[in-house]
């Protein structure tokens, strides 16, 4: 096919139209689009300018594995720098974004990810066995006290004591902050580069970053920093490349990152496959049965099809720093390329009856690499992917060999959009057992 000179059909709105319907029905606006113009087409939405969406696996495949210097994620992502630093990983590119990640590598490969296991057990079952019994009751808010638990243990390697409350504490109130709709009115109302002058925002950041670095600072002066194997004493003492040691500054920036990419998304994740699961009692049926008969492949296809079927994030942005041509179009510098993990994950064409909840599909052929992506893909695939889904098997496998769960409503339980996460909107009610 030609190229032509502009961009993919878009929807006859406003960019303020588009703007308000992604804010409360960011899938819907996809799959409307998607029914209308075909895998791909145009969208702006305020302080984005154009984003690309694109549904074929064969162009997602062209982003994730094209030039890093062209593709730019962390670009894409710049509505996250005045949340999370800029030294977050999600915001840099090229090398700078290879020397943070290289870093960040070693605590989330081999015998370390074996070595957290005991800790996310630990936590999920002193967590479970709390659940009251019998009376209609919400896992989200304890999917979310779950997994910061289990973030702080794991990452910040910090037991007891005072500061750890009030870590808890600010982290808490400013993860809410963030997940809260209402949160998008001073967002879309002074954009994200100003959001820092919102009082709320700021005293909630400051907050955190005075309690990390306290954190931080206390652990430089360890005496046992060599014999720890958390995450942070791993990266208090890692050193770049020169040979200069990470920043305080760029740890605070990298440990908020772990914490908000990591801890909600997997929280909403669960309390995802909990509500598809008690809405088909005899997937949860075959689950627990396989779970005691010490089984783990029926397991590994419910959290793989949850993760298709209900995906946290419906999108990953690139940012392009020069013109490409992409699916018969000529793109223009500055353009966002967006692949839609949503669009892909219910494409017939990919997935029969994509609606249904089946773990069995990934039983009969596994995830394809540009197919099934919740966790972005290329050189930015998301560095905690095997760490959220181990935490995932854990937290389930004790959940459904430890107690009966039952829905409160028959009637599933449909998206409710939090910022930029898709959660259940009664957050997973259920009756334990």
């Amino acid at each position: 096919m030609e190229a032509q000179n502009w961009l993919p059909p878009r929807p006859r709105m406003s960019r303020a139209v588009q703007t308000a319907i992604w804010a409360r029905q960011a899938q819907w606006l996809l799959s409307q689009s998607r029914r209308r113009f075909g895998p791909m087409f145009t969208l702006e939405i305020a302080y984005e300018g154009k984003w690309v969406i694109v549904s074929d696996p064969e162009l997602v495949k062209q982003v994730f594995t094209g030039d890093p210097g062209v593709f730019h994620a962390g670009e894409g992502n710049d509505v996250l720098r005045p949340l999370l630093g800029e030294n977050s990983l999600l915001v840099l590119d090229e090398a700078p974004h290879m020397s943070q990640r290289k870093l960040l590598l070693p605590p989330f490969h081999g015998k370390r990810m074996e070595g957290y296991e005991a800790t996310m057990r630990e936590i999920a079952v002193r967590e479970i066995e709390s659940w009251p019994t019998g009376v209609p009751y919400r896992l989200r808010p304890r999917m979310q006290a779950m997994t910061l638990e289990i973030i702080i243990e794991t990452v910040f390697g910090v037991h007891g004591g005072d500061r750890l409350d009030d870590l808890r504490a600010a982290l808490r109130s400013f993860l809410d902050l963030l997940t809260n709709p209402r949160m998008l009115v001073p967002m879309l109302a002074i954009g994200p580069d100003r959001i820092r002058l919102y009082p709320p925002f700021r005293r909630r950041v400051d907050r955190v970053a005075e309690l990390i670095l306290a954190v931080v600072a206390g652990r430089r002066r360890a005496a046992d920093l060599a014999e720890r194997d958390d995450i942070l004493s791993l990266l208090v003492a890692a050193h770049h490349e020169d040979g200069s040691p990470m920043s305080d500054v760029e740890i605070h920036d990298e440990l908020l990152t772990l914490l908000v990419a990591g801890h909600e998304t997997t929280a909403t994740a669960l309390s995802w496959a909990v509500e598809r699961l008690i809405r088909h009692p005899e997937k949860l049926a075959r689950l627990r049965e396989e779970v005691e008969a010490g089984e783990d492949a029926y397991l590994t296809a419910t959290i793989q099809e949850t993760l298709r079927l209900r995906p946290v994030i419906s999108i990953v942005i690139r940012r392009l720093t020069e013109a490409i041509e992409l699916g018969g179009y000529d793109l223009p510098a500055g353009v966002a390329v967006v692949p839609s993990i949503h669009l892909v994950h219910r494409d017939p064409a990919i997935y029969p009856e994509p609606e249904r909840f089946r773990p069995e599909r990934f039983l009969e052929a596994p995830p394809g690499t540009y197919t099934w992506i919740p966790f972005g893909g290329g050189v930015r695939r998301c560095l905690g992917a095997a760490f959220a889904q181990q935490e995932m098997a854990i937290v389930l496998r004790e959940l459904v060999a430890r107690r009966t769960i039952t829905p409160t409503d028959p009637a599933p339980e449909r998206n409710f959009r939090r910022a930029i996460t898709e959660t259940p909107r009664r957050n997973a009610e259920v009756v334990l057992g």
